[in-house]
C-alpha cells in the first residue's frame, strides 16, 4: 500500500500516540541514492540509498547505537 505520496511506508516508530511520529518510507520513484526516506516528528526527512540504510542496520544489530536509547 502507498501513500497519497507515491512513498511506501515500512515502520512507523513509536505509534502510540498522534503526534506525527517518525516513520520510514521507499520512493520507489526517487533516484537510488535517496529511496529510502525517514521523516521525524517535526517534519524533517533524511534521504538515503539502500546501500546505506543497509550500513546503518548492521551498525545497529552490532549494538554500535544502543547507547543513543539510554536516556
Amino acid at each position: 500500500m502507498s501513500d497519497s505520496n507515491g512513498l511506501e511506508p515500512l515502520a512507523t516508530f513509536c505509534g502510540n500516540c498522534n503526534c506525527g511520529c517518525p516513520q520510514l518510507f521507499v520512493d520507489p520513484s526517487a533516484p537510488a541514492e535517496r529511496r529510502v526516506l525517514l521523516t521525524d516528528d517535526f517534519g524533517q526527512r533524511v534521504q538515503m540509498s539502500a546501500d546505506q540504510f543497509g550500513s546503518l542496520l548492521e551498525e545497529a544489530k552490532a549494538g554500535k547505537l544502543d547507547g543513543i536509547a539510554t536516556a
